[in-house]
């Protein structure tokens, strides 16, 4: 179609039009090309065949087979998925508000309205400047799971043990994990005992013993150990890779963007019919072709709401400086607005709820024995200085509760896998040797005497999901049962008190953890979430928060499922964690949250970060979102009244003068005085809502036009005076109504912005600098004659008082009006 217009005008000598036509359909054309590009770069990766996949020699692939393989399944790294930046520009100006704004320029241009055209172009720039520089900050959570991963790798090439980057690992490479490294590739043991760190991978606080056979994955730390292991996954094929990708796809549309398209849609609706009135009444009284355009055109620039999308933006970026100061850093400015409407939070676990760290949590001293000289005995036989968190927490406690006459050590031996416990060799007091050993309770009690309570001491232990270690000291022939240690990860001090504000605040509480259902649930009650526990499992399609309280046992694509599972039921999302496993879902939410101790790849994916230890700022950015969405809700309401007044009052000009009372170039000065000096209502005072907000946009349109109905009177009444009693001629009558749409703005926005009567809460400082000045600049441009004719300065001043006894009048009939919409 754009190509048929383009030959049209040409044909009729019209190059001007027919260059920006074109314009216009290359810019349409590139954004296609960028898509479809972005489309296939993302494709699906190759997964390694059985031959590939199988076992390999002692002497680890040949390099020729490894170069082949890496050929085939490429680098051991994820694929760059970010947005082009010429992409990312070009869809600042690929939108309803820029779409209006890039028709008027043209038909301005067109119009030989230069001056016109440049203003509304920069304003243009201006939103999409604003836009850009927000997005590009999304793009660091791909960058921070790249880093994650280990950047050099132990491998066995043609028999050889070489150093490579772990990006040249290729399925069936045989490589070595060792003390402190990170796990390059997923990989399958072969041969060696390692104690691995997943928690980041799987949100198990507890490290895991992992020899010959087991599976384990890229991103997990070696805290213990030796092992070699073959590579049977790389690159976006990893578990890790799988976690990217599931970042990478995680989006949601933020009630921000569906709140300006849905104002800009009834705005469209609304004002497109009105428009089409007035040029059909137009058309009927035979007004010139030359003087219905600007008419038109006129009729537009009224109907734009054109400062929305950066009044949004703006409004976020105080709330996100205020949240700053509290300890609560957004990286994604739209969910500073988004916290006002969670009506959810999914808070993980580890980390989030609880400290992170193993501590002992009870110790039950078996007959002859008591606490303190059971954790000396399980000290003795516990690695000092090490990186196992096990023994770090016993030595911790046993520190706290030293006993004078502890054995003394004389050898230890560090935990054995395969024996599933450590020991070691000390003498007691009086010189006599002693064996200590300490580990699972089923190995233990059988080199042990056990006393007969001791078996269903470890279960009820278990059952309330503590891990417990047994501990047996005496005798290397006669050894006795000391008792048993039971460890836990305890939940942070301020969780409990976070959940029950948060219930306040109408917002309630899940857990989502990867840990056993048994151990949430103790986590759980401790913290007051109360309810049912989802079993491990898929997440279906549809659940509800208020079915369970905990879903334990979850992978990261269940996280994300479990998100995306309460967004289909149309609630608004919170998600808080801290480890890898968060991120898809972090990104998914409305509001992702990491936590202080979070890792970068959760900080990178979240929309907030808290960078004071505690979860107290979930609780200030729910009370900072609502603040923020009442003021960008009072600027919506504002648009929604100023544009339908004017676009109402240029068709009842027409019928009361036979003329367009408004000038393309006066309703630019009121765009500039009046929507973007308006901008200072997002600094204003207002009251936060008790309960969730949420976007009504059909009875925020409602209540908009009925409050411009009743400016729509004031402006007539004035106009009206000025026809019938001033006798003005129609270019003063084109200043009057200038003035006076000015001063109904003003007057509308201070009955707009409280939800009770206007003075009820004092105005902020900027709003009310920004109202004098509107008002100063309209008055001195109509009384000096500045751009228009000019008017007496009574007619003037008394405009301004009759709009300040409008504003009184009309804030009575809004009461009832906004309480029955449920505007609050």
């Amino acid at each position: 179609m754009l190509e048929v217009v383009i030959v049209v005008e040409l044909a009729l000598g019209k190059y001007v039009e027919a260059a920006i036509v074109a314009f216009l359909l290359v810019f349409t054309a590139a954004l296609g090309l960028l898509q479809q590009a972005s489309s296939t770069a993302t494709g699906a990766p190759l997964a390694p065949s059985d031959a590939d996949a199988k076992a390999v020699s002692k002497d680890g692939l040949t390099g020729d087979e490894a170069r082949r393989r890496l050929a085939k399944f490429g680098p051991n790294a994820m694929p760059d998925t970010s947005a082009h930046p010429l992409r990312m520009a070009i869809e600042m100006f690929w939108a309803p508000v820029p779409w209006m704004l890039e028709v008027v320029i043209v038909v301005e241009l067109a119009l030989d309205k230069y001056v016109e055209a440049a203003i509304i172009a920069l304003l243009l720039v201006f939103n999409a400047a604003i836009g850009l520089f927000q997005q590009t900050r999304a793009q660091a959570t791909l960058a921070a799971l790249k880093s994650r991963l280990a950047m050099t790798a132990s491998v066995r090439r043609d028999g050889a043990w070489k150093t490579v980057p772990s990006a040249e690992l290729a399925p069936g490479d045989r490589v070595k994990l060792s003390l402190g490294g990170v796990v390059a590739a997923d990989v399958k043991l072969i041969s060696g005992e390692v104690l691995l760190d997943q928690s980041m991978l799987t949100g198990e606080s507890v490290p895991v013993e992992a020899g010959a056979g087991v599976q384990t994955f890229a991103g997990a730390l070696v805290r213990r150990g030796e092992a070699e292991a073959e590579v049977t996954a790389t690159g976006a094929r990893t578990k890790f890779g799988r976690t990217a990708e599931l970042v990478g796809a995680a989006h949601v549309v933020s009630s921000q963007q569906k709140a300006v398209l849905r104002v800009v849609r009834n705005l469209a609706a609304f004002n497109g019919g009105v428009i089409l009135l007035l040029v059909s009444y137009a058309w009927f009284l035979a007004m010139p072709v030359t003087d219905i355009i600007p008419l038109v055109l006129t009729a537009l620039l009224a109907s734009i709401p054109v400062a929305l999308p950066a009044t949004f933006t703006l409004a976020a970026a105080v709330g996100a400086r205020a949240l700053a100061k509290q300890g609560v850093l957004p990286t994604r400015l739209s969910a500073v607005d988004e916290a006002a409407s969670i009506v959810v939070l999914c808070s993980d676990k580890t980390g989030t709820l609880t400290q992170n760290a193993l501590t002992v949590a009870t110790v039950r001293p078996m007959p002859g024995f008591d606490e303190a000289h059971v954790l000396a005995l399980a000290a003795l036989a516990s690695s000092d200085g090490g990186e196992d968190p096990v023994d770090g927490a016993i030595r911790a406690a046993a520190a706290g509760k030293a006993v004078s006459d502890a054995p003394k050590l004389i050898a230890f031996a560090a935990f054995d896998p395969g024996k599933k416990m450590s020991e070691a060799t000390a003498n007691d007091a009086t010189g006599n040797p002693l064996r200590i050993v300490k580990g699972a309770f089923s190995v233990v009690v059988g080199i042990a005497q056990s006393s007969p309570t001791a078996a269903t001491a470890a279960q009820d232990l278990e059952d309330k999901g503590f891990r417990v270690l047994a501990v047996a000291a005496g005798p290397a022939t006669a050894m006795k049962l000391a008792g048993l240690v039971a460890l836990s990860d305890p939940p942070r001090k301020d969780a409990a008190a976070l959940i029950a504000e948060l219930r306040g605040l109408g917002v309630r509480t899940v857990m989502v953890t990867g840990d056993a259902p048994a151990t949430a649930a103790i986590v759980a009650k401790a913290v007051g979430l109360d309810g049912a526990v989802w079993p491990p499992g898929p997440i279906p399609d549809a659940v509800s928060p208020e079915q369970f309280a905990v879903f334990a046992g979850v992978l990261p694509e269940d996280k994300y499922k479990l998100v995306k599972a309460f967004q289909k039921g149309g609630l608004t999302v919170g998600m808080c964690g801290d480890g890898a496993n968060d991120a898809p879902a972090l990104r998914q939410a409305q509001m992702g949250i990491a936590v202080s101790t979070a890792t970068d790849v959760a900080k990178s994916a979240a929309s907030m970060v808290l960078i004071e230890p505690g979860l107290a700022g979930i609780v200030a950015a729910v009370k900072e979102g609502r603040i923020t969405f009442q003021r960008i809700l009072t600027y919506t309401l504002n648009s929604i009244t100023k544009k339908t007044v004017q676009v109402l009052f240029l068709a009842t000009g027409l019928l009361m003068t036979g003329h367009a009372i408004l000038t393309p170039l006066l309703m630019v000065l009121i765009m500039i005085t009046g929507d973007f000096l308006g901008m200072s209502l997002t600094t204003d005072n207002v009251r936060p809502s008790p309960a969730p907000n949420s976007w009504r946009i059909g009875n925020l349109t409602i209540a908009g036009v009925i409050m411009g109905i009743g400016e729509l009177v004031f402006c007539i009444a004035i106009l009206a005076f000025g026809i019938y009693q001033m006798r003005f001629a129609l270019s003063a009558l084109q200043t009057l109504a200038f003035v006076t749409i000015v001063f109904g703005n003003q007057a509308t926005t201070y009955t707009n912005r409280e939800r009770r009567h206007l003075w009820s809460t004092r105005p902020s400082v900027w709003l009310l600098l920004s109202s004098i000045a509107d008002i100063l600049i309209a008055s001195t441009l109509s009384v000096a004659g500045i751009a228009m004719t000019p008017l007496p300065a009574w007619v003037v001043a008394g405009a301004l008082a009759a709009a300040v006894g409008f504003a009184f009048i009309l804030d009575f009939v809004k009461t009832p009006v906004f309480r029955r919409l449920g505007i609050t």
